[in-house]
């Protein structure tokens, strides 16, 4: 990269590098180089690690009301790889993503390179400056993002979730379908699937409707990557 390409990005992110290798690094897709330890993935595996901290710790310091897995469910949808993606395509850091041969097309599609440039960004100011400065960046472009993370979300209404996300990302708003129901008319079990455009999510059972359809909502979030790692659990 060019010394006006460098500092383009310094401005984007609002930090100034000591080491202005370690930006460069930050941008290096490993098809790109030819030896992958040139290339950001240890620094993505870094960045990573600073971000899931510092989430972590806002999160426990701004909601002192949650519970162990209401902190989990909102740390995994912020540090998900669709947040973080869309917190560096926000920045426009993806354009400065250096791919090889046959990689082009792929920059503005794929979402998963978009965030292992975020996280290698977040990565390489550390090393450069600490964590207080990571910190700082992390925290100027995910504010906004953990302020939206209300009891509402971190409780599980996994419905209003998948409905923000399609009114953000999708045109057609979710649909859910009732497949099935068994049981007695004292006792029923309802099986529900939600759709959005035409795609068809895992169906759920649930003892009413409403738990079946949230338990849907759950299923499309995960398999849709906004939320990550173990099932929350649904609450009433």
């Amino acid at each position: 990269m060019d010394e006006e390409t460098l500092e383009q990005i310094e401005q984007l992110i609002g930090y100034q590098f000591s080491n202005r290798n370690l930006l460069t690094k930050a941008f290096a897709h490993s098809s790109s180089v030819e030896n992958r330890l040139l290339s950001n993935e240890r620094l993505e595996f870094l960045g990573d690690a600073v971000l899931a901290v510092v989430i972590c710790q806002v999160l426990f310091e701004r909601f002192p009301s949650f519970l162990e897995g209401d902190l989990t469910k909102a740390k995994s949808m912020l540090v998900s790889r669709r947040t973080c993606a869309t917190v560096a395509r926000n920045l426009g850091l993806h354009k400065f993503l250096l791919v090889g041969k046959g990689m082009t097309s792929l920059r503005a599609l794929s979402g998963s390179l978009s965030a292992g440039v975020l996280e290698s960004v977040i990565a390489a100011i550390y090393v450069d400056g600490g964590f207080e400065p990571a910190r700082d960046f992390i925290l100027r472009n995910y504010n906004p993002l953990i302020d939206e993370t209300n009891d509402e979300k971190a409780h599980g209404n996994f419905k209003s979730l998948l409905q923000q996300y399609a009114q953000q990302y999708s045109e057609a708003l979710p649909a859910y379908e009732l497949l099935d129901e068994k049981g007695p008319d004292h006792n029923k079990c309802f099986e529900v699937e939600v759709v959005i455009a035409d795609h068809h999510f895992s169906s759920a059972w649930g003892t009413n409707k409403k738990e079946a359809e949230q338990k849907a909502a759950l299923n499309a979030l995960l398999e849709l990557g906004i939320l990550e790692g173990p099932v929350p659990e649904y609450k009433e």
